[in-house]
């Protein structure tokens, strides 16, 4: 078959490799002059590792994506380094990053809270009935068997930071099982980043014969009538047995408007969270204690969600000497941070510096980057699964996989590489 993947993140390269091995014709349209998608970076000239625009890790326990990486021959460049992560509690950070600190961590109190925090815990990892809990949100259940105290001290300052005021009650069970039963905290990169891995990716997709073609929008997918094919437009029409479209529901809707209303309708229901995220170059270290990821309530008047030291992971030396700061929210696409400058996020951001190291000064920063998207985080509603739009659209040889399918599990490269390769399969049939 010729077939067409519209978008070069890891899902569509993801669904390249199975397709062009089983003998297809690809090609590969991206909008962008750089494969890797959201989880693309960038790369100054004195570095030898590129920085993730959007902070990225994989877990030990991501089976696709390091199940495609030993296909590919590159186990040996997966690294997996132990960083700390730290709680805030009562203006102080406590590591929070396994079984032993989490029960050290003052916050829960003594006692019952403890034992609640490790039973839930213990329950969420072990049971895998996740659809009996998406018919509830995880503010109802983690108030109801966690308790009120474990519940807003752990567990309402992730939700809130997520998904914000407006969603944050709404989100399903199913979607915090998933986070709990799916990650550790054992935290993986590949050698030279994120970055590297999607160039070498695409390397090895081109040496065996499909078609990159970067800087290429796509702006409207259509089935011929009568012609048998599916026509792709960009900067020329070309026509393809099938095409698999990796990009948002929002794209889908303005790329296929011939699917039906009831689809349509499906894909304008998917809720979803921007990102925000600005990365700073620090002459010096930021966190002397050493800690990577700082998870930071909202409600403590922090103006951003993480502060993630990206250098207390990945050693400063890859990096030229710079310290790597990623300050980040998950934001509705209205907020102001999606208007504001570069400029006037850093005079919001870097006074609040200094509560993390009383040292810091701003002639500290060498460099600052801002990174922005409206489609980041989808938004998973009670009884979610009854809502995902199928991966075969009505459209005969139209499909569709995105990070909003991946339900119950979150987003991420591991479930892009999943739901891509699924797409494939699906197509071969």
């Amino acid at each position: 078959m010729k077939i067409a993947i519209i978008g070069a993140g890891f899902g569509g390269m993801a669904a390249a490799w199975d397709l062009r091995r089983a003998g297809h014709e690809v090609t590969l349209y991206e909008a962008a002059d750089y494969v890797g998608g959201l989880a693309s970076g960038f790369k100054e000239p004195h570095w030898d590792w590129s920085v993730e625009k959007f902070y990225h890790h994989w877990f030990a326990s991501d089976r696709h994506i390091l199940g495609l990486i030993r296909e590919l021959g590159w186990e040996d460049k997966v690294l997996f380094p132990r960083p700390l992560t730290v709680m805030y509690h009562e203006g102080k950070f406590y590591p929070f990053d396994s079984v032993v600190k989490a029960l050290l961590f003052p916050g829960l109190g003594w006692g019952v809270n403890k034992v609640r925090f490790g039973l839930v815990g213990l329950f969420l990892r072990l049971t895998n009935n996740w659809r009996a809990l998406e018919k509830y949100t995880a503010d109802e259940w983690m108030r109801k068997w966690a308790g009120k105290r474990v519940y807003e001290m752990m567990w309402e300052p992730l939700l809130i930071g997520k998904f914000g005021e407006r969603y944050y009650r709404q989100v399903t069970m199913a979607w915090m099982w998933a986070r709990l039963k799916a990650r550790t905290t054992r935290l993986g990169t590949f050698e030279g980043g994120f970055q590297r891995f999607a160039d070498l990716f695409a390397d090895r997709l081109q040496e065996m014969g499909v078609e990159i073609r970067l800087g290429t929008p796509v702006t409207r997918i259509e089935r011929e009538a009568g012609a048998g094919g599916v026509t792709v437009r960009s900067d020329q029409a070309e026509a393809y047995d099938k095409v698999l479209v990796t990009l948002s529901p929002e794209a889908m809707t303005r790329l296929v408007p011939s699917l039906p209303e009831t689809y349509l309708y499906g894909l304008r229901q998917m809720k979803s969270m921007g990102a925000v995220v600005l990365t700073l170059a620090l002459k010096h270290r930021l966190s002397e204690e050493g800690y990577y990821w700082f998870n930071l309530p909202k409600r403590e008047g922090y103006p951003f969600l993480a502060l993630v030291e990206h250098t207390n992971y990945v050693p400063p030396e890859h990096f030229g000497g710079d310290h790597i700061v990623y300050l980040g929210d998950y934001l509705e696409p209205e907020h102001e941070y999606f208007r504001l400058s570069q400029e006037e996020l850093l005079a919001r951001f870097l006074p609040v510096l200094k509560r993390f190291n009383p040292k810091f000064e701003p002639d500290w920063v060498r460099k600052t980057w801002l990174f922005r998207t409206a489609y980041a985080q989808p938004v998973p509603l009670v009884n979610h699964s009854q809502n995902i739009p199928d991966i075969r659209t009505p459209v005969e040889g139209v499909y569709f996989a995105s990070m909003s399918q991946v339900y119950p599990w979150d987003r991420g490269t591991n479930f892009a590489v999943e739901i891509g390769r699924r797409a494939a399969r699906m197509m071969m049939e």
